[in-house]
């Protein structure tokens, strides 16, 4: 059995169900499991390892729930610089058919490299096109080499332009084949216990590239073996034209359709909702990945995240594609949360006099979203915290740095207040996966080589 001892940090947040800040705290940990929480003097004084942490603040892991990963192959291109959702995926659905399995493990690679650097320790990734023998597989082996947990979502598109899709049908697969790969994933990969660094995820695309039959079908699938259902949903309002044109519903009211509605089910993004589909989500335990600066940067809308929190909605954060955002820096999108969210209430015209009504979400409202909010999305009672009995997954920041400097009245608004930074630790079950603000498992310098290589062959369509 391995220990682990952190201790004197100035400021220990445990997102626990007291929302506790602990001065001078510390965690003790048992084989990846956190044993002790508590004031340093309360801890014990030896263990195999031992952090000191005077001067940092020390914060739950931060989880994503919304990503794709391949896409950080595809930053700022050109003529996708400036479209909506529909004409960018339009432009880059071409240039996305030339991807390789390589392409997918390099990829995967680089976005848990940002990911990790900013403070996540848990991903979810939505893979949803397989070309030139691509397979999520690919996705699963890279990522243990970086030391994030990870859900992994089996995303699927069929219903490609011939059939009156969004997606050409160069990129789209057979339904059968789409089935049948998701049963193996889940039978060779899934890990459903306590702790598990490895999760599936059954995830059709959206209501624009697949079809009714699939989604049923899926949902059937997942249930028997206990996993859990993504799809982007709600995105814009030129979805929900083409779900009342094709499907005669509104995107929540197909879902109820096609039954993809519980406590087993999540949605990317959820912009274009109304107060009786936010009632849905709470009835039904639906969740909600919410990707701020991927709305933004596709003028897709502004989600209306605090009325789900008022409705207790399950919503945690998502980066989304580093190709509409373009980046992976999960602390950045908690503040986008943050800010996004106090943009709607102005523009909502709310009052912002009073302290009891205040409509203006927090910065511990924000971190909350990134920890519990996320753990509760993926389903994960075991991470989200630092707790007695829950995963050592935590982060530490020095707060002797120049973004921090006359803002340490409060450290942990500081953290979200001001402008994001990299990390200086990060822990995953009690191992590091960054230590001294550099990545342990791997080489940054080449990795960057690698990916920027895998780009330009990926543009050039090889």
């Amino acid at each position: 059995m391995s220990t682990l001892l952190v201790r004197h940090a100035t400021v220990l947040v445990t997102m626990d169900d007291q929302r506790a800040e602990i001065a001078d705290g510390g965690l003790f940990i048992r084989d990846g499991i956190i044993d002790q929480v508590g004031k340093s003097d309360q801890l014990p004084k030896t263990a195999d390892e031992v952090l000191n942490l005077d001067g940092y603040i020390v914060l739950p892991g931060l989880i994503n729930t919304h990503h794709h990963f391949y896409q950080t192959l595809t930053r700022a291109i050109p003529n996708a610089q400036n479209g909506n959702l529909f004409t960018w995926l339009k432009t880059l659905y071409p240039i996305w058919a030339n991807l390789t399995p390589e392409d997918i493990q390099i990829s995967t690679k680089t976005a848990l490299a940002e990911l990790a650097l900013s403070g996540c320790t848990t991903a979810s990734d939505h893979l949803y096109l397989f070309p030139n023998g691509s397979r999520l597989d690919d996705e699963i082996h890279a990522a243990t080499q970086v030391g994030l947990r990870l859900h992994a979502s089996r995303g699927s598109m069929s219903l490609g332009e011939s059939k009156g899709g969004l997606p050409p049908d160069s990129v789209v697969e057979e339904e059968d084949a789409i089935l049948k790969d998701s049963q193996r994933l889940i039978e060779t990969y899934h890990d459903p216990k306590p702790a598990s660094m490895l999760q599936i995820v059954l995830a059709p695309c959206s209501p624009f590239s697949v079809s009714g039959e699939l989604m049923r079908e899926s949902a059937r699938l997942a249930r028997q073996y206990h996993v859990h259902l993504h799809t982007h949903l709600a995105e814009t309002k030129d979805e929900e034209v083409f779900c009342i044109e094709k499907f005669g519903h509104r995107p929540v009211d197909y879902m109820k359709k096609v039954e993809w509605i519980g406590e087993d089910v999540w949605f990317a993004h959820s912009v274009h909702v109304n107060e009786e589909e936010i009632e849905v989500y709470h009835q039904t335990g639906c969740g909600v990945a919410h990707c701020p600066t991927s709305n933004m940067r596709l003028a897709s809308g502004i989600a209306p995240i605090m009325k789900m929190m008022d409705k207790q909605v399950k919503v945690g954060i998502g980066v989304d594609g580093s190709a509409s955002n373009d980046g992976s820096n999960l602390l950045e999108e908690v503040r986008q949360a943050m800010l996004l969210a106090r943009v709607k209430a102005g523009l909502d015209g709310a009052s912002l006099s009073g302290q009891d009504s205040n409509p203006l979400m927090t910065a511990r409202q924000a971190l909350e979203l990134a920890t519990r909010g996320g753990a509760a999305v993926l389903g994960r009672s075991d991470i989200g915290s630092l707790s007695v009995g829950k995963c050592a997954d935590f982060i530490a920041i020095k707060l002797d740095r120049l973004e921090y400097s006359g803002a340490l009245h409060d450290p942990v608004a500081a953290v979200i207040f001001c402008a994001p930074v990299q990390v200086d630790l990060n822990y995953v079950a009690g191992r590091p996966v960054v230590k001294e603000g550099q990545l342990v498992n791997l080489d940054e310098k080449i990795l960057v080589e690698q990916h920027n290589i895998a780009a330009q062959r990926l543009l050039l369509g090889r």
